[in-house]
């Protein structure tokens, strides 16, 4: 069951990089990664003594 929900996940993975590489829409990368790493940090950090101050960054 996990196996199959990680290969959907990397299907979409691919499908995006697919569509980035075939509409020349090489922008969308950085967009891409800065929301990822955006949602990391606020998943990594909630409920930690560190939120506070990474909620006073925005």
């Amino acid at each position: 069951m996990a196996f199959e929900e990680s290969r959907e996940k990397l299907g979409l993975v691919s499908e995006l990089w697919a569509f980035m590489k075939v509409r020349k829409k090489w922008w969308l990368g950085p967009i891409v990664v800065m929301l990822v790493l955006l949602g990391l940090l606020i998943v990594l950090t909630q409920g930690t003594a560190v939120a506070p101050f990474i909620y006073t960054l925005f």
